[in-house]
């Protein structure tokens, strides 16, 4: 996993049953997965001139399964850039279970952090990869949906897809 921001990036639209999504690429990694109205979304300046690469082919099959309900996990080179918490963090959120989701305090214990619930809150809202690296699948303390960069209607959507009420598309 590549760590710095020198790379000059690329990117691509693709659509998707949760809206059109921006595949961004560094170096040949995807770098960036980011949604229409997204929070904490990077200058689009950042994201390069538009392109084709074997990259977002491969990100634009995986994600095509993923939403056919046909893939629980993602095999795809990542280039993360972020503060070595934040990239602990990020680490965290691919090993919760495909139709699971964590507390935002049993996240901070799993970084070995376990008063820093809010630190990992934060960390969890700048992801840069959305549904890839699965940020959508930490929870409030209680159970409820708590902040998501791509807003609280796709996490919910997303949520439901992994537990198998598969919906069309997000309304």
């Amino acid at each position: 996993m590549t760590t710095t921001t020198t790379a000059s990036a690329v990117h691509t639209v693709v659509d998707s049953p949760c809206g059109p999504l921006t595949l961004v690429a560094r170096e040949g990694e995807l770098s960036g997965l980011y949604m229409t109205d997204q929070r904490h979304l990077p200058p689009l300046a950042s994201f390069g001139p538009r392109a084709g690469l074997p990259a977002f082919d491969r990100a634009q099959e995986q994600l095509a399964a993923y939403f056919d309900g046909e893939l629980t996990s993602f095999d795809l080179a990542l280039y993360m850039f972020g503060t070595p918490f934040q990239k602990r963090v990020w680490a965290a959120l691919c090993g919760i279970p495909y139709g699971e989701t964590v507390t935002y305090g049993e996240l901070a214990a799993a970084v070995g952090r376990p008063t820093a619930s809010r630190a990992v809150g934060l960390a969890n809202g700048k992801n840069p990869i959305g549904i890839i690296v699965p940020c959508h699948r930490v929870v409030g303390a209680d159970g409820s949906l708590t902040g998501y960069g791509g807003g609280l209607a796709r996490k919910q959507w997303l949520l439901d897809l992994e537990r198998g009420a598969h919906q069309p598309t997000l309304t």
